[in-house]
């Protein structure tokens, strides 16, 4: 018998008549892997809700779900909820979602365990949450510690953990590895695979990473626009694609993967330089502990950054989440004080400015972030969340920046006439990135710090992304850096790539010198860890 069977599904959300997913029918046998594929709105996480019974109140669902013979859509109260976690576990891209940021790691972990099963002792449900943390490479010394003091990557290694916890028969995992580096994203999805092999356990991978996805799975279901267009063996879907929209996916992906940047020419002075740079936390601000304990509670997370950034340049930072690369990027904006170390930017060194004028110097510096949603204020128009930099700097009257606003929003292909007026809402995730790279140019920067400005994007929109940057990289003569976990990203775009490893900068030369000489072993890890799509010859 089948795992789990979907027969003829159809579902509709809340006041819809409209079917966002029609007429699925796919299997997962026992200790499979089933990867769903798809661009955003294709339906992939809608059935993987659906599966668990987390649609919105009032959707609509027709056909079959049944798991273990069970119907799903009968069952409700004690029954779900046993379901939900002992049956099957649901991990989702957001780690944020899944974490009560008032309470610790090791709570969540013994929350969970006594929640299903109230006899368990605290010492035995401690047992058993460090062993699935250790899994997940999650130091036993963070157990006390909260959401907010882990990295992104570090709270998605705790999300898996929790799904883990109860030994589910099936893993839903949407977008799992999407906010962690590639040595931790390969060891999870190595974990999972082991888990599925030894506990005969059930895996749906959700995931537009179509080299990760062909990586880790057995079989490869593609969707678009809420219908299943293929499905086959992971071989089969990488070597002979049959719908035009899995070669469209194909691609892109594998045009990623065999592009090269093309290095700029650099200046001699550089527009950008760190020198010693530290930033230092202590891990409990506790005063009798500081005293009493034994272990260093000092955690080092920019640990004497030298650094040199060209005009013109794109200088690629990757490294494993926790490295320090997105606390490097606050300390250079000085949104966090360094603990020493100068950042001089075009020859004025930023940590002796005071608030005033460090915001003059914002106007020079701008920043894209990884989740465009976020940096977006959802009560603003489009045309006001791109204009308000201005205004915040006293660059442009009312009139001047309505015209600014429709040149850029033209300049990165979306029509003014339509979306100037619309709310972030309103928009796809590559739409709202392309505002917010917009409202980053608003002000005439000469450096951009981009952090994951793709990690969240389709591959197809992706791709499109990174052409659009590089265009105005040329255009308004920016100099970027460029913070990814995505090596084929980093190859594809970056000049030259630093490797950050616990706080510090291990190595940095050329683009196609680290891919094709790596000299750092921890380097040589990186590459080894990157998912590639691989195909026959």
């Amino acid at each position: 018998m089948p795992l789990l069977q979907l027969n003829h599904l159809h579902i509709a959300y809340p006041n819809s008549t409209d079917w966002v997913v029609q007429d699925i029918s796919l299997t997962l046998q026992p200790g499979e892997r089933l990867g769903l594929v798809g661009e955003s709105g294709s339906g992939k996480s809608t059935i993987g809700k659906s599966i668990l019974q987390m649609l919105p109140q009032g959707s609509s669902i027709q056909g079959e779900l049944l798991f273990d013979g069970r119907d799903l859509t009968r069952l409700s109260g004690e029954a779900l909820r046993q379901f939900r976690g002992e049956a099957v576990a649901l991990v989702f891209q957001d780690p944020m979602t899944r974490l009560n940021p008032l309470l610790t790691i090791g709570d969540h972990c013994i929350e969970t365990l006594q929640a299903h099963d109230p006899s368990i002792k605290r010492l035995q449900a401690r047992a058993r949450a460090e062993e699935v943390l250790q899994a997940v490479k999650i130091p036993a010394d963070r157990w006390g510690q909260y959401p907010h003091e882990f990295s992104g990557g570090m709270r998605q290694r705790v999300a898996i953990a929790l799904a883990l916890i109860l030994n589910p028969k099936l893993i839903i995992a949407d977008e799992p590895t999407t906010s962690l580096d590639v040595t931790v994203a390969a060891e999870i999805l190595k974990e999972l695979k082991r888990l599925c092999a030894e506990r005969n356990m059930g895996l749906i991978l959700i995931s537009h990473d179509l080299a990760m996805i062909s990586e880790t799975c057995d079989r490869i279901a593609v969707l678009s626009d809420g219908k299943l267009v293929e499905i086959n063996t992971a071989t089969a879907i990488v070597n002979h694609p049959q719908h035009p929209y899995t070669q469209t996916l194909l691609n892109s992906a594998l045009y990623l993967q065999s592009s090269n940047a093309t290095p700029t020419k650099q200046s001699n002075q550089p527009i950008l330089q760190l020198v010693n740079l530290k930033q230092h936390y202590q891990r409990n601000s506790n005063p009798l502990t500081k005293l009493f304990s034994r272990k260093d509670l000092t955690i080092r997370a920019v640990d004497g950054i030298d650094l040199e950034l060209h005009k013109g340049e794109t200088l690629g930072l990757v490294g494993e989440s926790g490295c320090g690369k997105s606390t490097l990027s606050k300390t250079i904006l000085q949104l966090i004080k360094p603990t020493s170390g100068t950042v001089t930017f075009l020859g004025q060194n930023l940590t002796k400015l005071d608030r005033r004028q460090m915001q003059q110097q914002r106007r020079d510096i701008q920043m894209i972030f990884q989740d465009p949603s976020a940096c977006l204020n959802p009560r603003m128009t489009i045309a006001d969340s791109i204009a308000d930099p201005l205004f915040i700097h006293k660059m442009a009257t009312p009139t001047e920046a309505k015209s600014q606003v429709e040149a850029l929003l033209n300049r990165v292909g979306l029509d003014p006439t339509i979306y100037m007026n619309r709310y972030p809402s309103e928009l796809s995730g590559g739409q709202q990135q392309r505002v917010a790279i917009a409202r980053a140019l608003i002000t005439r920067p000469k450096l951009i710090i981009c952090d994951e400005p793709v990690s969240m994007l389709d591959a197809t929109v992706r791709t499109q992304v990174l052409d659009l940057m590089q265009d105005l990289k040329e255009e308004f003569e920016l100099t970027y850096l460029f913070i990814t976990h995505d090596l084929w990203v980093a190859k594809f775009f970056c000049d030259r790539i630093a490797v950050m490893y616990q706080g510090k900068i291990i190595e940095i030369d050329w683009t196609s010198t680290i891919f094709d000489h790596p000299k750092h072993t921890y380097t040589q890890t990186l590459l080894n860890a990157a998912p590639t799509i691989h195909r026959s010859a």
